[in-house]
């Protein structure tokens, strides 16, 4: 995987490319730059390049309110799926995620996405609830790693 590139975004540029990602991976839950720029404020965000291309990103929520779970979400644009780049999004995720003191660590998917799951699956996740937010046509999976 010597051609991946991974930063995080700390210019708009960045944030807007983490945003493109985000935006074609989840359609039903578009993001504005204003709402990137806050979550790269709350969570530990990453982009990732091969070369100059633009391939994935990643968000590791930290564990909050008195929790040992951390949220670790890496997404990867189509093009670019089945290469190991979201194995190494993950990993870095799930490592930074142990380092801000998780105990557990979950993860969160669009039902949609199928992808995604076998992805999260794969990886030891299972399955803990399904559920619609409001206005969204789409069912959210929360996953657990066992």
């Amino acid at each position: 995987m010597s051609d991946l590139r991974i930063e995080k975004p700390v210019h708009d540029a960045a944030l807007a490319d983490w945003r493109r990602v985000h935006n074609t991976v989840i359609p039903t839950h578009p993001l504005s730059l204003a709402d990137v720029r806050d979550r790269a404020v709350r969570h530990h965000l990453e982009v990732a390049y091969t070369g100059e291309e633009l391939a994935g990103c990643s968000t590791v929520r930290p564990p909050a309110d008195g929790s040992r779970t951390a949220i670790v979400i890496a997404r990867i644009l189509p093009a670019h799926r089945r290469q190991g780049y979201g194995t190494e999004l993950y990993r870095r995720g799930l490592a930074r995620a142990w380092e801000l003191g998780a105990e557990t660590v979950e993860t969160v998917v669009l039902s949609s996405n199928e992808d995604g799951l076998r992805f999260a699956e794969r990886l030891g996740f299972v399955e803990l609830e399904r559920y619609t937010l409001p206005g969204e046509p789409v069912e959210w999976v929360d996953l657990r790693l066992a």
